[in-house]
């Protein structure tokens, strides 16, 4: 009997802890910008991008009004807020990675500037595995929103003086 109970056990066991060794274990990309862009997606569906012509992969990119300068820092800022890290960051380009909490998986987040069309293109990916279960597209959307979010508090679009809550 302890036979038939350790077999399934082991059979979930020892591919998870294979699993969490080599997310931990896996390098980092080679990040960069390639012919003046985001590098491309692979064909897996564990990443997205703006700059991405597969509308699979497709996300739009983050938008912003007033100096790209403030954008910048916004979005630094947010990433941050998000428990991300910043890698690595020069001349409108910036790498951040994301670890997941549970098996410590290793995401690239990639950035790059376009000031004259007040935009910031994104690419988020796994390092390993074939599919992430929608986790880019939504760490993605969920960073557009925080962004959106920190730049409307900053433009005054959003007062504390109208919610009764916040009064004196």
């Amino acid at each position: 009997m302890n036979t038939l109970i350790s077999s399934p056990i082991a059979l979930f066991v020892i591919p998870a802890v294979l699993l969490t060794l080599f997310s931990c274990a896996s390098n980092p990309p080679k990040v960069q910008l390639v012919e003046g862009k985001l590098r491309p997606c692979p064909d897996s569906p564990n990443c997205v991008s703006s700059e991405s012509d597969r509308p699979s992969s497709r996300v739009e990119p983050l938008t912003f009004k007033g100096p790209s300068e403030k954008a910048w820092g916004d979005l630094k800022e947010t990433i941050r807020e998000m428990g991300g890290k910043v890698q690595e960051e020069h001349e409108g380009y910036l790498w951040a990675t994301f670890t997941s909490k549970v098996f410590r998986f290793v995401d690239d987040v990639e950035f790059r500037m376009v000031t004259p069309e007040s935009m910031i293109h994104v690419r988020s990916g796994s390092r390993v595995g074939y599919s992430d279960l929608g986790v880019n597209r939504k760490r993605v959307e969920r960073l557009r929103t925080v962004f959106n979010r920190k730049r409307d508090q900053e433009g005054g679009q959003k007062t504390n003086s109208t919610d009764p809550q916040k009064r004196p």
